[in-house]
């Protein structure tokens, strides 16, 4: 499965991408304002430099704008594709690769229309067993992106070693879509350009919202449902970035996600005799399969949710490309699954009760 959109709004999407220099803005009287060049832009985003961002592990100066850029970890590489910048590297995937290659269907779709694929492919880094420092090096990079990571302090200071490397603002693996965006475009010298494509993507929310009326104010609980250890229950907390851009929907977290105490950064697992606290979530989303459903509204324990039990469920298919859209939402993904992720959405507030 190569996208989740129709052939037209690929079409769209992938022109808006190769299109993204030739911006111009538009003057108070009906003459159209001189275009600006791509040598305008590089201009304006050179002069910006030398910058310095902080992160939890101290600051990253960049003495001048990125040539070579290079990413780790979940996301990153979209920020600077989406902005037409080809990575030299990034990390393969290694959630929701559905055909094997390494690159998520949003990605790739992006990399070809900049003429970045088969030969051209970026180095993919292999994190199996964590942070390639080796694949990271022998790009060669200016810049190393991890605005979305779960870096250790160890690991950034050898990345830094390497290249000056952006790490996340505050939580490991808590950096919302929006940050990312900014964090990483900066670093490039693309602030502006990260901007101007978050204002596009939450316009898209705002028209896709207003045609599913029922989403809005639900209070919901994110999870990771086990069928084969059914006695916990993992629960994602409003530091997740997944738990975040739910949120962008208008709906909230249930309170009673607060409430317990296992739960810390970005989650925790709860025993499943307390699932019955979760009382107060309209909709529970999880991850699972056509047979997800059923088994949770058998089981003596978890059945009891009132979301569960009423069929409000938001079943993700998991290890699907899709899956893998939503659960690391950036500013190249949330275009590609955001009707499909809404339906879902719509179909489960529709059996609130």
């Amino acid at each position: 499965m190569r996208s989740a959109l129709s052939r037209p709004a690929r079409f769209a999407a992938l022109a808006a991408v190769a299109a993204l220099a030739l911006t111009a803005c538009s003057s108070g009287d009906d003459t159209p304002a001189p275009a600006a060049t791509s040598s305008d832009t590089s201009s304006a985003s050179a002069a910006a430099f030398p910058i310095t961002l902080k992160n939890t592990f101290g600051e990253t100066t960049i003495d001048k704008q990125p040539e070579r850029v290079a990413s780790i970890a979940w996301g990153n590489q979209d920020v600077p594709i989406a902005l037409g910048v080809v990575p030299v590297g990034f990390a393969k995937a290694n959630y929701g690769d559905d055909d094997g290659d390494g690159v998520l269907p949003w990605a790739f779709d992006a990399l070809t229309a900049l003429g970045a694929t088969g030969d051209k492919l970026p180095k993919l880094f292999d994190e199996t067993d964590g942070v390639d420092f080796e694949g990271v090096n022998d790009t060669t990079p200016d810049v190393v992106l991890a605005a979305q990571s779960g870096l250790t302090k160890e690991d950034w200071t050898t990345l830094s070693q390497i290249a000056p490397t952006v790490s996340f603002p505050t939580v490991a693996w808590g950096t919302n879509w929006r940050d990312m965006a900014l964090v990483d475009g900066e670093a490039i010298g693309k602030k502006a350009e990260a901007q101007a494509k978050i204002g596009e993507i939450e316009k898209q929310i705002e028209a896709a919202l207003a045609t599913r009326p029922d989403i809005a104010s639900k209070t919901f609980v994110y999870t990771a449902a086990d069928a084969s250890d059914k006695s916990k229950l993992w629960i994602y907390t409003g530091v997740d970035a997944r738990v975040q851009y739910v949120e962008d929907f208008g709906m909230t977290v249930a309170p009673s996600v607060a409430s317990f105490t296992e739960l810390s950064g970005f989650g925790g697992t709860i025993s499943s005799e307390n699932a019955d606290k979760l009382s107060d979530a309209d909709i529970l989303v999880t991850y699972g399969d056509d047979t997800t459903l059923a088994w949770l509204q058998k089981d003596p324990l978890l059945g009891k949710i009132p979301a569960v039990k009423n069929g409000a469920v938001v079943i993700v298919p998991d290890a699907t490309p899709f899956a893998a859209s939503t659960s690391g939402p950036t500013i190249l993904s949330i275009p590609w699954g955001l009707d499909q992720y809404l339906d879902l959405f719509e179909a489960a507030a529709k059996k609130v009760k």
